[in-house]
């Protein structure tokens, strides 16, 4: 992935690591669009940053997907780099007698269908662009689950399986398929106390290290691992699967 003249869409651009992100592609000097669902939001974001654009998009909504579809082709024809990165969190009592599929199907709606919708929408530009890539995000809780986030980790381990396929189909087109599996971070993704959680890596950090590794195209496999992601993701290969789920969801 080359890191400057880009324009590049991010989906999640007003928050966490998304922002994080697309601020940084912004000050390489990349043409950055970002969406969220809140237009003041967009607009504070992009009026800190000059020539970013912000658009509203809202994946709960089945019009605002094509809508932006069709104002991404027509004012920006040079769209090469897609980063989806929008997703939800949520815990869930699978024990418990209340509980039911609805907090299930929003993770699934949002963390798989609206990924695999961008996607769709914009692979049949991004195919015929030079320099293309498609950017996800999965979690690190993709390789090792913690069982109260039960539906959230599968999502993500739905995305890691999904974005080999989808790579391995799109070998003989010049797009590069790549994806982040960031570790717990310092967002509001699970809430406010988990962007102050000293245990959580500063966003900040993540995007900077994120960066290094794009810039030095060190991302075997099109896994973009920052150092704290590799005990996870390794963890079966290595022997310590049992240990680790062990350590991540005590009793």
């Amino acid at each position: 992935m080359q890191m400057t003249g880009n324009t590049i869409l991010v989906t999640g651009g007003t928050s966490g690591i998304g922002r994080a992100l697309a601020e940084a592609f912004h000050d390489r000097g990349n043409r950055v669009v970002i969406t969220g669902r809140r237009q003041s939001l967009l607009d504070e974001i992009t009026a800190a940053r000059p020539g970013m654009a912000g658009l509203p998009l809202d994946l709960d909504d089945p019009a605002s997907l094509p809508g932006l579809a069709v104002e991404v082709r027509a004012r920006y024809p040079g769209l090469n780099v897609l980063i989806a990165n929008a997703g939800i969190s949520l815990a869930e009592d699978l024990a418990s007698d209340d509980w039911n599929a609805s907090a299930a199907q929003s993770l699934v709606e949002t963390n798989i269908m609206g990924v695999l919708r961008v996607v769709a929408a914009f692979l049949p530009t991004l195919k015929h662009r030079p320099n293309a890539a498609v950017m996800a995000t999965s979690s690190n809780l993709a390789f090792v689950p913690r069982a109260d986030f039960a539906t959230y980790c599968a999502s993500k381990a739905f995305l890691h399986s999904w974005l080999q396929s989808l790579r391995h189909q799109l070998r003989k087109f010049p797009v590069e398929v790549l994806e982040l599996a960031p570790p717990y971070v310092q967002t509001e993704l699970t809430g406010a106390q988990q962007a102050v959680d000293p245990r959580a890596m500063p966003v900040a950090a993540y995007a900077a290290e994120v960066m290094q590794l794009l810039e030095r195209q060190e991302h075997a496999r099109g896994e973009v691992l920052v150092e704290r992601d590799k005990a996870r993701r390794w963890a079966e290969r290595d022997g310590r699967y049992e240990a680790t789920f062990a350590a991540m969801n005590p009793g």
